[in-house]
C-alpha cells in the first residue's frame, strides 16, 4: 500500500465542491436542518425551491459523515426483502414505504440532472451477487417476492453473472436495472450547492449545542449565536453529536470500510464489470465491489479500518481482491477509509416526532443515498405543509435499540474475526 492508504477516495475525486460559512449572527428560518448530509441536503433544497426560508447546521462540512463515506450504490428497496418489511412494517404501512423507495433512484437521477450535479452518475443498474449456493437460493426468493410486487428485477444465471463481472466466482445473480451508482460526496455537496443557489443558507463547521422552545418557536443554539425557526428536522443520523434539549436518534453504529486501487490498465477495465453495475453479495458479514469513473476498483467490507483491527481488514480486502479477481492481484490500494451506519434492529427507517413541528429521520441501515433522498425531501414537505401523509412511514413518538455498545461491539469482533480466520466462500 502507498501512503495514500488512509485517505478517502471521495474527497479525492468529488468533482462537486460546496462552502458554507460559519453561523455567525442571530437569525429565523421556516426550517432549521441540523445535518449536511444525504437528508438534510435534500429537505434543504426541496424547501427552498417551495420559497421556505432554510438554514442547515452542519457540525463539520457538508458531506463529512456516512454521506461522503458511502459505498454509492444507488438501489431501490431496502437491505430486507419485501416480505421481511411487511412482517415488520405491517402491510398497508409496508407497501407504502416500499412504493416510495422503489422510485428511489429515479428520485436520485431526476434531481442530478436537473441540478446538474458532477457525480460519475451510471445508471446501469446493480448486481446481488450469490456468494454460495445457499446466496443463490436467497437470490431466488428475492426475485419471487421483488416480481410479486412489480419490480423489474431479473435473476441472472453463472454464466450471465461471470460475463458481467468478469469473474467467475459468483453463482449468479439478481439485477436490478432501476438502480446504478454515483460518486456520493459529489452528489451530496451537488444537493448542497443547488439549495444553496434555491436561497438555502449551509452553515458548515457550525455544530449545535441546544436546542429549546420559545411558546411556538424553535430556538437553535450554535456557535454563540441562536436562530428561531418554526419547524426543525435532525437529520445526523449514524454521525449524531450530543445536543442539549434533543434526545439521540436510536439506532447501533456499524462500521464499513473501503478500499480503492490505483486505476486499472484499459484491458482490465474492459473485462471487469464493463456494463459499470456496482455490485455487493450476500454473504452475511457482506462485501462490495465496484469501479469509479476513474477505472478504480473499490472493494468494501463490514469493518473499522481506522480501528484497532484495520490490519486485518486491510489484508482482508488484498485476499478478497486477489480471490475474486486474480487479475487485480498485484493492483495496489491507494486509498482506505470507512464510514458508520445507522442499524436498527428491524433495518427500517425511522421518523420519530420528538416535539411540535419536528422531525428526526434516521436508521437505514446501510441503504442511505435513495432513502436519505426521499425521506429528507418528504420530511421537508410534511414539516411545511403540516401534513405527515407526504412521509413514507408513520410517524411515531421515539425509538429506542437495546444494547447499542455491546452490538457495536458484536459486529465489529464477528466482521474482524471472519476476515481472519474463515475462508471466502466461493464453493
Amino acid at each position: 500500500m502507498t501512503s495514500n492508504t488512509k485517505t478517502n477516495l471521495w474527497r479525492s475525486s468529488a468533482g462537486e465542491t460546496v462552502s458554507g460559512p460559519r453561523f455567525d449572527s442571530d437569525g429565523e428560518a421556516d426550517l432549521a436542518i441540523i445535518g449536511g448530509g444525504f437528508t438534510g441536503c435534500a429537505a434543504a433544497l426541496d424547501a427552498a425551491r417551495r420559497g421556505a426560508s432554510v438554514a442547515v447546521f452542519e457540525a463539520d462540512t457538508v458531506g463529512h459523515g456516512g454521506s461522503g463515506r458511502n459505498v454509492g450504490l444507488v438501489n431501490a428497496g431496502l437491505w430486507s426483502p419485501p416480505d421481511d418489511i411487511i412482517a415488520h412494517a405491517g402491510e398497508t404501512d409496508g407497501m407504502r414505504l416500499m412504493t416510495a423507495l422503489a422510485a428511489g433512484p429515479s428520485t436520485v437521477f431526476d434531481i442530478i440532472d436537473r441540478e446538474g450535479i458532477d457525480c460519475e452518475a451510471t445508471r446501469a443498474g446493480t448486481l446481488h451477487l450469490a456468494h454460495a449456493p445457499s446466496g443463490l437460493d436467497d437470490l431466488r426468493d428475492r426475485f419471487r417476492q421483488g416480481n410479486r410486487l412489480g419490480a423489474p428485477i431479473q435473476l441472472l444465471d453463472a454464466e450471465e453473472t461471470a460475463r458481467r463481472t468478469g469473474t467467475q466466482r459468483f453463482h449468479g445473480a439478481l439485477w436490478d436495472p432501476r438502480a446504478g451508482t454515483i460518486q456520493p460526496l459529489a452528489y451530496c455537496r451537488g444537493l448542497a450547492r443547488a439549495a444553496i443557489e434555491a436561497g438555502a443558507r449551509v452553515h458548515e463547521n457550525t455544530p449545535v449545542t441546544r436546542i429549546s422552545r420559545d411558546s411556538d418557536t424553535w430556538v437553535i443554539e450554535a456557535g454563540g449565536h441562536t436562530l428561531r425557526a418554526r419547524h426543525l428536522l435532525l437529520a445526523t443520523n449514524a454521525y449524531h453529536r450530543d445536543i442539549k434539549g434533543a434526545g439521540a436518534p436510536g439506532y447501533v453504529p456499524v462500521c464499513y470500510s473501503q478500499f480503492a486501487t490505483a486505476p486499472l490498465p484499459e484491458n482490465l477495465r474492459e473485462k471487469i464489470l464493463p456494463g459499470g453495475e456496482g455490485c455487493w453479495d450476500t454473504a452475511l458479514v457482506m462485501s462490495s465491489f465496484r469501479m469509479d469513473k476513474a477505472g478504480r476498483m473499490i472493494v468494501g467490507g463490514i469493518g473499522d479500518a481506522t480501528g484497532p483491527a484495520s490490519p486485518i481488514h486491510a489484508a482482508w480486502a488484498r485476499r478478497k481482491l486477489r480471490e475474486v479477481f486474480p487479475d487485480l492481484a498485484d493492483q495496489p490500494f491507494e486509498h482506505a477509509w470507512s464510514g458508520r451506519i445507522a442499524m436498527t434492529s428491524d433495518h427500517l427507517p425511522k421518523v420519530v416526532s420528538f416535539g411540535p413541528n419536528a422531525l428526526a429521520v434516521f436508521g437505514y441501515s446501510g441503504r442511505g443515498i435513495a432513502p436519505g433522498t426521499v425521506f429528507g425531501t418528504a420530511a421537508a414537505k410534511a414539516l411545511l405543509t403540516d401534513d405527515p401523509s407526504h412521509l413514507p412511514l408513520p410517524v411515531i413518538s421515539g425509538h429506542a435499540e437495546r444494547f447499542t455498545t455491546i452490538r457495536q461491539a458484536y459486529y465489529e469482533t464477528g466482521a474482524a474475526l471472519t476476515h481472519l480466520t474463515k475462508p471466502l466462500p466461493f464453493s
